[in-house]
């Protein structure tokens, strides 16, 4: 299990009709992480994924272009 923390940016596999995309973490909950979509068809959207739909964290990336 990777170490999650409020801030970290990562990588969220597809599911449904939803490409992968990147998500701002918040939250770190029990079974899930609580945060906000920054690209694709759901960016600004707030959401609460699975750990198991995190591929991995993007490192050393920058809130701010990251917007």
């Amino acid at each position: 299990m990777i170490e999650l923390q409020s801030d970290d940016v990562v990588v969220i596999r597809a599911f449904d009709d939803i490409p992968e995309h990147l998500f701002r973490i918040s939250e770190v909950y029990e079974d899930c992480v609580g945060g906000y979509s920054l690209t694709g068809p759901l960016a600004g959207e707030y959401g609460e994924p699975e750990f198991e739909l995190i591929l991995r964290i993007v490192p050393n990336a920058n809130p701010e272009e990251l917007s």
